[in-house]
């Protein structure tokens, strides 16, 4: 039974952060506000990050506020862990650091997950106009135009996918083992 709700409970506050997460990227890398997935995040993420906006201002074009409340419930979520299943409760450090650990832990996977979700997509839907891919595309192009601009042309062949896909996960490992 612990072990069913550890995966519950972390699901839930993954998916949380993610949401705060999307909500900063989309700003960040200037995506398709009227794509219906941006709207739905917007919506979802406006009840808690419209008050606290008030408090903490976008700065350069970035939305802190997000980016905060992802932070939090990412501290919130090793404080749930923490009094669910362990013994003792961590020190103010643990959750700070862990915290920001969890949240760019978040933010790797969804990048690592949305580029495998793209390639596939390139083989079984070439040319395909569905928002969600589009959005995915917009969300993932500030990390692949850099790699794009060193890499070689290959004609039809893209290999910046791959590439940052093993940069990610050299630094998804590296948060990993210093998350432990």
């Amino acid at each position: 039974m612990g072990s069913s709700l550890f995966i519950i409970l972390d699901f839930a506050f993954r998916l949380a952060i993610l949401l705060f997460l999307g909500r900063f990227l989309l700003q960040a890398c200037k995506a398709d506000f009227y794509n219906p997935i941006s709207q739905a995040v917007v919506k979802a993420t406006d009840i808690v990050c419209k008050p606290l906006r008030t408090i903490v201002p976008s700065f350069g074009g970035f939305d802190i506020a997000s980016l905060l409340m992802a932070w939090l419930v990412a501290m919130l979520s090793i404080a749930a862990v923490s009094v669910l299943f362990q013994p003792e409760m961590p020190g103010v450090a643990t959750f700070l650091l862990g915290g920001i650990i969890k949240t760019l832990l978040v933010l790797i996977q969804f990048y690592k997950w949305n580029i495998i979700i793209i390639v596939i997509a390139s083989f079984i839907a070439a040319g395909t106009t569905h928002p969600a891919l589009q959005l995915l595309k917009q969300l993932v192009e500030p990390l692949m135009a850099p790699v794009r601009k060193i890499l070689p042309s290959l004609g039809p062949l893209d290999l910046s996918p791959m590439v940052v896909i093993l940069l990610i996960i050299v630094v998804e490992d590296f948060l990993l083992r210093s998350f432990r």
